[in-house]
């Protein structure tokens, strides 16, 4: 499971700028509970990363939760006009409308990291990092409880940001 610095290797490798400590685990959010109980079952994650000038996804693999090298999806800065983001049960709904239309995201509570996917994939199945064994010389950090609120904070300040920018 790739440490937070693969994420921000990756993105610097693809041309970007990454924002230190603006990288969580994110998934696209379901529309309605059908579709909550699909992505149950068949759900695909990706480490959002803020950039410099945008925002970048990187793509999880489905079945070796590893950190793919690929950009699917970059969405630049000056083409969002508007944030929200709110509780969805276990979750944050981050809902960005940009020029192209309305992007959907749901990101895991950092009070459930350790239990949930974006635990493991932000610290690896074995539980080093999450808190269930313990601290001390084996503990690695879990990136996605670590930066979440500071990325949620400045995602909801982006339509903002626009306007410095232009």
């Amino acid at each position: 499971m790739p440490a937070e610095k693969f994420v921000t290797q990756f993105v610097r490798e693809a041309g970007f700028t990454p924002i230190p400590d603006r990288a969580i685990i994110v998934t696209y959010a379901p529309a309605n509970m059908s579709e909550r109980i699909v992505k149950f079952f068949a759900n695909e994650f990706f480490a959002l990363q803020m950039c410099q000038d945008s925002l970048v996804l990187l793509p999880f693999g489905r079945m070796s939760f590893m950190l793919k090298k690929d950009v699917a999806l970059e969405i630049p800065y000056n083409t969002i006009r508007k944030v929200e983001i709110k509780e969805d049960m276990l979750n944050w709904r981050i809902e960005l409308d940009t020029d192209e239309g309305r992007i959907a995201l749901s990101a895991q509570q950092k009070e459930l990291s350790e239990w949930r996917h974006s635990g493991t994939l932000s610290v690896g199945m074995s539980g080093f990092g999450s808190g269930i064994v313990g601290s001390g010389p084996l503990k690695v950090a879990n990136w996605h409880r670590a930066n979440l609120d500071a990325t949620l904070a400045a995602l909801k300040s982006l339509p903002g940001r626009k306007e410095e920018i232009a």
